[in-house]
């Protein structure tokens, strides 16, 4: 089973920044082949996949978000992060962390475990 916890989330102005982060609290997921992402949703629509991590092949992120967010992680503190720069008023939405015990894309199917979420709000 896995824990995840996202915190960070707060409100800004357009252009402002911020950083979320999920700590991973697991037992049995190999991170050599496991797959850790962002995803966000807001009222009535879907949740979408906004950036994913994978050790041996690097980070993925939705075209939305591109040059503005960055996936990152720390091992020793069991720690994701997603730094969200240049926020746009569209970034408004609860943030998810996401994990798998597998290679995945931005497919919110393919995750096994997920947080509670973590609002961001952003004021033009």
């Amino acid at each position: 089973e896995a824990q995840l916890e996202e915190t960070g989330g707060a409100s800004v102005q357009a252009g402002g920044s911020l950083r979320l982060s999920c700590i991973l609290r697991t037992i049995g997921i190999d991170y050599r082949y496991a797959t850790m992402a962002w995803f966000r949703q807001v009222p009535d629509k879907e949740r979408e996949g906004v950036a994913r991590l994978i050790r041996y092949s690097g980070p993925m992120y939705a075209e939305s978000v591109k040059g503005r967010f960055t996936i990152s992680e720390d091992n020793a503190k069991n720690t994701l992060y997603l730094q969200l720069n240049s926020l746009k008023p569209g970034d408004n939405a609860m943030y998810y962390c996401a994990a798998a015990v597998r290679a995945c894309d931005l497919s919110r199917g393919c995750y096994d475990y997920e947080g509670q979420g973590t609002q961001v709000t952003v004021s033009s």
